[in-house]
């Protein structure tokens, strides 16, 4: 049973899968054309939901939350100095500007999240599914902060980032292949390239 707090917009909200959701917003709001864009993609101790990369390097990442609690547990997410082993929050991080990426925005359900409420560096995307006809609008609440002027090539080693995305759509492919046939594989794909400091 549905809680009687529940607003109309977060009931039909829960019927819309993220990966329809996702699928939604990089077909609509991306441009394959003139950006790369990345999902579900692991860099500085964490996951992007969304990771988009322009001609001039300029990078923007987009954090889906569905629920007030998920929301919250963004800003107890932490880092770890490899070498100091000192902790740091993550929105720390970005609001100083110790960050990979040059901006960051929140993907939310319309009226989940007082605006208020979220940080000044964070951009906010709201958006809105309508069920009955299938469709789900975005709207553009604040633009992010950019968080420093560096080019995400001159903090992340650019052909290392080929080599591994090429890697892991192979790793990708056969996995696919591998639900309709049944493979042996001697050694499973290891990556030989030693990870680089920045």
């Amino acid at each position: 049973m549905l809680s009687r707090d529940r607003s109309p917009i977060l009931i039909e909200m829960m019927m819309l899968k993220i990966e329809e959701l996702v699928h939604s917003f990089v077909n609509t709001q991306c441009d394959f054309d003139k950006e790369i864009v990345l999902t579900n993609f692991f860099h500085s101790d964490w996951e992007a939901d969304i990771l988009t990369i322009n001609g001039e390097g300029f990078s923007h990442e987009i954090e889906i939350k569905l629920s007030k609690a998920d929301f919250k547990n963004d800003f107890k997410k932490q880092y770890t100095n490899q070498k100091t082993g000192e902790k740091f929050l993550k929105h720390d991080k970005i609001a100083c500007g110790d960050y990979l990426c040059n901006a960051f925005s929140f993907l939310l359900p319309m009226g989940m999240i007082d605006h208020q409420t979220i940080p000044e560096h964070c951009g906010i995307i709201e958006f809105y599914h309508n069920e009955d006809y299938w469709e789900t609008t975005f709207y553009k609440i604040r633009h992010p902060k950019k968080i420093h002027e560096d080019s995400y090539w001159k903090l992340c080693d650019k052909d290392y980032f080929i080599r591994n995305m090429a890697r892991n759509l192979l790793i990708k492919k056969f996995e696919l292949k591998g639900k309709h046939e049944e493979f042996i594989f001697k050694k499973p794909f290891e990556s030989k390239i030693k990870s680089r400091k920045h």
